[in-house]
């Protein structure tokens, strides 16, 4: 035991809650028992019978007494890596100048004006996203809600060694030792950072989670007046499957309890592939924003002495991603949406997609910057068009954030396009219009699209 005792005095040292590392704890005591996270088809049912927001329709007073009683958290400890960003995604600009975190600010703005409440909005940052957030926060000097705060830290927890479960060494980047422990910290972080309880007593009873890079997960009073309806202590958004889906989570009823969990796609064994992403049977994803009764879990964590039974997600990877050589090492992860299966009566909604508008690549960046989408007097982002097209850059030269900007000059115009697949090094000027379905193929040389040119395709 050894190792685990090597990785809990690395936690200590670094200052982390004893709630964290008990939790770290038993889902190392799964890893090192062998436990791969997966879940079987033969052990679960296909999710039926969800209710839908479409029905929805509640009068002002309702709105109003159930947003009184409802806080707005963000997951906001992303960095954006994957567009080369080393800080914060949500201090991207996405319309107008304004990012998403002054897009989230203004959502919630027109909420508390429109019904006369003091909705909270809370992010919750990681070590490398707090110190750009809160300051970028600083220009809204009267978004805090009496005493609450507006940001709670994500914990972080060592990598392993895949060959020995040891707490990985890298002195020639001490970061990569580290990793956060998935999106299910956001339930140890409220607690142990003793925000759940300050939220409890100052008489807010839901809330309302949601990742800060998906702008289409919008404080909705009807939503939550339907979640207060419920009386449920938990409950997930989930959309209609499409092909493209396929990767994402989804929900499925347990067999042998009937409750709903989550089955990742980590989590899904290679021969229940096929059926898994079989549409027909398995109709939702899981948009990983979800709903919960904070005095239901405030229950929960004190039934399970602050360590929610979830289980284990096994992310192997390298030490280095930069690095083939590098030794493998494992990230202890489990899913927000894991919480479903704990509470008994939590329920489903199904949602519009327009709930579901997620920034992970700059393919989705430039959608979001383009005509496609307009900005409403709300702040909620809206397509102009029934079928939202395809955008599909090279990432050799578009992946990047600064290679992103400096290729293409907006606006661009894609309301009038199926799809847009560049292929190659190519630059865009200012009010290019693509319309049908564009390729621009790979010339070996860099190429430039000139302002005002209008792209025609099939």
């Amino acid at each position: 035991m050894k190792a685990l005792a090597d990785a809990q005095d690395k936690m200590r040292s670094d200052g982390l809650p004893e709630q964290a590392i008990d939790v770290f704890t038993a889902f190392y005591h799964q890893l090192e028992g062998g436990a791969s996270g997966l879940i079987p088809e033969a052990e679960v049912e296909p999710l039926t019978d969800v209710a839908s927001i479409a029905s929805l329709d509640y009068d002002e007073d309702t709105l109003r007494r159930a947003a009184a009683e409802t806080v707005v958290i963000k997951l906001n400890g992303g960095l954006g890596t994957t567009m080369g960003m080393q800080q914060a995604k949500s201090l991207l600009p996405i319309k107008h100048r304004l990012s998403f975190l002054d897009l989230i600010v203004d959502q919630v703005t027109h909420v508390r004006q429109t019904l006369g409440v003091d909705l909270p909005l809370l992010f919750m940052n990681s070590f490398r996203t707090r110190d750009d957030t809160l300051a970028a926060l600083a220009r809204y000097p009267k978004l805090a809600v009496g005493d609450l705060p507006l940001d709670f830290l994500q914990n972080r927890e060592p990598r392993l060694r895949a060959d020995t479960l040891e707490p990985v060494e890298w002195p020639a980047d001490p970061s990569l030792e580290w990793c956060p422990p998935g999106h299910a910290d956001l339930y140890t972080a409220l607690d142990a950072s003793g925000v759940l309880d300050q939220l409890i007593e100052a008489g807010y009873r839901y809330a309302s989670i949601s990742n800060a890079d998906n702008l289409g997960a919008v404080p909705d009073p009807a939503m939550m007046a339907w979640f207060a309806e419920t009386g449920a202590p938990y409950a997930a958004e989930v959309c209609r499957r499409t092909p493209a889906d396929v990767k994402g989570g989804h929900l499925v009823v347990r067999r042998s309890d009937g409750r709903l969990i989550l089955r990742e796609t980590a989590q899904i064994a290679p021969e229940d592939r096929k059926a898994a992403a079989d549409l027909t049977v398995h109709r939702y994803f899981h948009t990983n924003n979800l709903w919960f009764d904070l005095h239901a879990l405030r229950a929960e964590l004190d039934k399970a002495e602050g360590v929610l039974d979830l289980p284990l997600i096994r992310n192997q990877k390298k030490v280095d991603p930069t690095d083939s050589s590098s030794p493998d090492c494992i990230q202890i992860e489990s899913a927000m949406g894991a919480a479903i299966s704990v509470f008994e009566g939590a329920t489903a909604i199904e949602v519009d997609r327009a709930r579901f508008l997620p920034v992970k690549t700059t393919d989705d960046l430039m959608l979001l910057r383009s005509d496609v989408y307009d900005v409403g007097p709300d702040y909620q982002l809206r397509a102009r068009v029934d079928d939202v097209p395809s955008v599909e850059l090279d990432k050799r030269f578009f992946g990047a954030i600064g290679e992103f900007d400096r290729r293409v000059q907006f606006p661009v115009s894609l309301v009038y396009a199926s799809s847009l697949t560049v292929r190659g090094d190519w630059s865009f000027g200012e009010s290019v219009i693509v319309r049908g379905d564009v390729v621009l193929e790979d010339e070996g040389r860099p190429r430039h699209v000139a302002s005002g040119t209008v792209l025609s395709g099939i």
